[in-house]
C-alpha cells in the first residue's frame, strides 16, 4: 500500500508547493526533525496519512497578525558605556579591527554561558532562536530573562514557530512585562498543539509555512554575543540522558558584535516578525506574570531537589568571568558575518536584492587548496554541492565529512535522502564518517562519559575548516533546506588557532571508537563487494555489511523513504 502511494506521488510529478505540503505534513505529524529518537520508528502510518492529505496544494498568504501595529527598534548605539563595552580586553587587537573568539564545545557550558550573559546584562538582551523550548533549561533561562527585565534591562526575543511544542507558549506570559517584547517569525494561525491540525495548515499554506528562520544568536549590551548551532532546550545542552544534540557555540567579543546586532535588528523589524500579542489577543495581566514568576522560581528549586541541578557552577561565573578577566584565552582574528536576508525566498526567486549566505560559504570552499573538513548533521548536497565537492577532489583537495549515522540520526527523512548521495560521494574520493550513537570515547564530543554511556548521542554542529587556517561556524547545515529554504547565520573567522582546535576535535570524533566509516569494498573471490561500515567494538576492529541502525524497522523505513523525490526539501 505504501509503495503504491509513493509510486503515485512520483507519477503525479507534484509541484513545488505540493511537495512542500507533503514533506512538511510528514514532518509535523512525526513530531518534527528534533523529536526524541525513541519515537523515530513506528510512524509509517503518518507517512500514509501525509500522502493522503498533502497533495491538496499550497496557496501563499501573509502571516496572521501582519497588520498588527509594531514599532521598529534597534541595538543600543553606545555599548562602550556598559561594563562589558568598557572592558580593556584585547584593546590593541580591536583597534586593528579584530574580534575575540572562543569556542564553547561543552553542552552544559553553553547553558551556563547563556545564563551568565543574561545575568551581567545592563541595558539589552537580544535572543533569536529557531527553537526555544519550555522545558527545564528553557524555563530557567526564561527566569533569568525576567530577572534581567526586573532590574531595567530591555529584552527582545525572536523565535521561529515551526517546531513549537506544548509548554513553549510560557514565553508569551513575559509579554506583560513592560521591558520584554516577543515576536514570532512566520507564525501558524492555529496556536494549539494538535499535530494533525498543524499538519493540515502546513499543507494548505505550504508555500508560506515551509519558509523558516533557522538562525541562532544571542547578543548582550551590543558588546558580547553567542552564535552557533545550539537551540534552547535540554537536549541541546547535552544533559538529558534520553537525547543529546552535540553542538558548538562561538563566544564573540569586539567590533563584529555590532554587525551581528545589525542582523538581529533586520529580522526583528521585518514583515515576517509578528508581535506575540497579535496572536494571543493582547498582552497578559500583571497578575498572570506574577504567577508565572512564582512558578519559575518553584521549578528552579525543584530541579535541584530532583538531583538534576542545571544551575551548578553558575555562582562561579565561569566560563564567562574567566573570559572577560583574560584567564580563558580568546583568539583574536578578522571575521565576516554571513547572514541570509529575512526575505531570503524572494532573493532566491530574483524578486529583490539581498544576501544569500551559502554563496559566501561556497566561495570559501572553492578557495581551499589542500584540505576541507566539514561537520554537518544533515548531508544533502544537491547537484550544485556535489559538483563543488567533485571539483575539489579533481584538484586533489582532501575532503573529510563527519555526519550522522542512521543509528544516531533524529531526522530519518534527511538521512534517507543522504543515503542516495553516499555512494557518489565515496566514488569521488570524499571521506565520510558517520557518528555512532554510543561513543567509545567522549573526547571532543561536548559531554561527559556519564551521559555518553546512554547511547543517545546525535550530531547537531555545523562547522567547516578551510586548510586549517579559516573556519565557518553557524546555523547552516550542508543540505538543501539550509541552502535554499531556511534563513541562516554564521561567521567566517580567519584564525589558524581556531581551525586547529576544531580540526583536533574532528580527528577525535572520526576515530573508529566514535564513528563508522562507510567504504566501498570490491568483490573478492566468493565474497560480494558493496558498502561496508568500519568501526571498533572495544579494542577490536569490526566491519558491518548491513547499515548500523537502531532497529531493522528503522532501517526499512529509511530505505522506503529514500524513494521519495524530496531532495530540495531537506
Amino acid at each position: 500500500m505504501v509503495s503504491r502511494a509513493v509510486a503515485a506521488v512520483k507519477t503525479a510529478a507534484p509541484s513545488a508547493d505540493e511537495m512542500r505540503g507533503l514533506i512538511m505534513g510528514i514532518a509535523v505529524l512525526r513530531g518534527g526533525p528534533h523529536m526524541p529518537r525513541k519515537r523515530i520508528s513506528g510512524h509509517l502510518q503518518t507517512v500514509i496519512a501525509a500522502l493522503a492529505i498533502a497533495l491538496i496544494g499550497g496557496c501563499a498568504s501573509l502571516p496572521p497578525g501582519s497588520d498588527f501595529p509594531k514599532h521598529a527598534s534597534s541595538a543600543i548605539e553606545h555599548s562602550e558605556t556598559t561594563r562589558l563595552g568598557m572592558s580593556p580586553l584585547g584593546e590593541e587587537h580591536r583597534k586593528d579591527g579584530k574580534s575575540g573568539f572562543r569556542i564553547i564545545p561543552v553542552g552544559a557550558d553553553g547553558f551556563r554561558m547563556r545564563m551568565q550573559m543574561i545575568q551581567v546584562a545592563e541595558r539589552t538582551v537580544d535572543l533569536q532562536y529557531f527553537i526555544l523550548h519550555g522545558d527545564e533549561t528553557g524555563r530557567l533561562l526564561t527566569g533569568a530573562v525576567l530577572a534581567a527585565a526586573d532590574r531595567g534591562v530591555r529584552v527582545r526575543i525572536l523565535v521561529d514557530d515551526g517546531e513549537t511544542n506544548p509548554g513553549d507558549e510560557q514565553l508569551t506570559r513575559l509579554e506583560s512585562h513592560p521591558l520584554i517584547e516577543l515576536r514570532i517569525f512566520n507564525p501558524f494561525s492555529y496556536r494549539g498543539h494538535w499535530r494533525a491540525l498543524r499538519a493540515m495548515e502546513f499543507t494548505a499554506e505550504a508555500s508560506r509555512l515551509d519558509y523558516r528562520m533557522h538562525n541562532k544568536l544571542m547578543v548582550v549590551d551590543n558588546a558580547i554575543a553567542l552564535i552557533g548551532g545550539r537551540n534552547i532546550g535540554d537536549q541541546y545542552f547535552q544533559i538529558d540522558p534520553d537525547s543529546q544534540f552535540a553542538d558548538d557555540d562561538l563566544f564573540v567579543f569586539g567590533p563584529v558584535v555590532q554587525k551581528l546586532s545589525g542582523t538581529f535588528d533586520e529580522y526583528w523589524n521585518c514583515n515576517l516578525a509578528i508581535p506575540a500579542q497579535a496572536l494571543a489577543g493582547g498582552k497578559g495581566s500583571r497578575a498572570e506574570l506574577a504567577e508565572h514568576r512564582q512558578t519559575l522560581r518553584s521549578e528552579a528549586q525543584q530541579s535541584k531537589a530532583d538531583g538534576v541541578d542545571y544551575l551548578t557552577g553558575l555562582a562561579s561565573g565561569e566560563p564567562l568571568a574567566g573570559i572577560m578577566a583574560g584567564r580563558l584565552k580568546l583568539y583574536w582574528a578578522h571575521s565576516e558575518v554571513i547572514c541570509d536576508s529575512p526575505n531570503k525566498r524572494d532573493v532566491e526567486a530574483g524578486e529583490m536584492v539581498g544576501r544569500l549566505m551559502h554563496r559566501s560559504v561556497a566561495k570559501a570552499m572553492r578557495n581551499v587548496q589542500n584540505e576541507l573538513l566539514m561537520v554537518t548533521p544533515y548531508l544533502v548536497p544537491g547537484q550544485e554541492g556535489m559538483q563543488l565537492l567533485k571539483d575539489l577532489r579533481t584538484s586533489n583537495v582532501r575532503v573529510r565529512i563527519l555526519t550522522n549515522s542512521l543509528e544516531s540520526s533524529t531526522e530519518i527523512l534527511a538521512q534517507a535522502v543522504y543515503m542516495r548521495y553516499r555512494g557518489p560521494l565515496l566514488e569521488s574520493g570524499v571521506e565520510l564518517y558517520e557518528v555512532r550513537s554510543l561513543l567509545g570515547n567522549s573526547q571532543g564530543s561536548g559531554q561527559a562519559n556519564s551521559i555518553s554511556r546512554y547511547g543517545n548521542y546525535s550530531l547537531h554542529a555545523k562547522m567547516f575548516v578551510f586548510d586549517r587556517k579559516k573556519v565557518f561556524l553557524g546555523s547552516m547545515n550542508f543540505d538543501q533546506r539550509s541552502l535554499h529554504l531556511n534563513t541562516e547565520i554564521g561567521l567566517l573567522v580567519e584564525s589558524a588557532e581556531l581551525a586547529q582546535q576544531i580540526a583536533g576535535r574532528f580527528d577525535a570524533m572520526v576515530q573508529p571508537a566514535n564513528s563508522y566509516q562507510p567504504v566501498w569494498e570490491a568483490a573478492v573471490g566468493d565474497r560480494a563487494g558493496g558498502l561496508v561500515w568500519r568501526t571498533n567494538e572495544g579494542a577490536e576492529p569490526v566491519e558491518y555489511r548491513t547499515e548500523p541502525a537502531r532497529s531493522s524497522l528503522q532501517r526499512f523505513e529509511a530505505h522506503l523513504l529514500s524513494w521519495l523525490p524530496i531532495d530540495h526539501e531537506l
